[in-house]
Formats: structure tokens, C-alpha cells, sequence
């Protein structure tokens, strides 16, 4: 993937933790629409391993019981 690409993804990732979803929407739409078919196959697989970033939550912790 392009450094641009991973960049504004980053950010898109750092806008939502701090509640900024509109503009981190807009700043990964504009990646994503661009990228061709393998950028998009690379960025689908990036979010998919880097849901924790968006979250701030660590996915590997075990979940506490009720």
C-alpha cells in the first residue's frame, strides 16, 4: 500500500478515537475510493488487523464476566 494511503489511514484511525468520526470518514473514503483493486485487497486487510487502533481497545485482553 502507498505510504499516503497507510498515512491517512493512521489519522482516519486517531480522528475516531477522539470522536472525530465525520472527519475520519472523510479523510479514509478518499483513500479508499482511489485505490485500485490490490491497494483495496491490502486496505481491507489492514483494517481488518488494525480494528483495536479505531477502538482503542485491546482485542486481546480476555473479556471480563458479568
Amino acid at each position: 500500500m502507498r505510504p499516503s494511503t497507510l498515512r491517512a489511514l493512521k489519522r482516519a484511525a486517531e480522528l475516531t478515537r477522539q470522536n472525530r468520526l465525520t472527519e475520519a470518514v472523510l479523510i479514509a473514503e478518499a483513500v479508499i475510493l482511489t485505490a485500485d483493486t490490490y491497494e483495496g485487497d491490502e486496505i481491507l486487510r489492514w483494517l481488518a488487523d488494525h480494528v483495536a487502533d479505531f477502538t482503542g481497545e485491546n482485542h486481546n485482553a480476555p473479556k471480563e464476566l458479568p
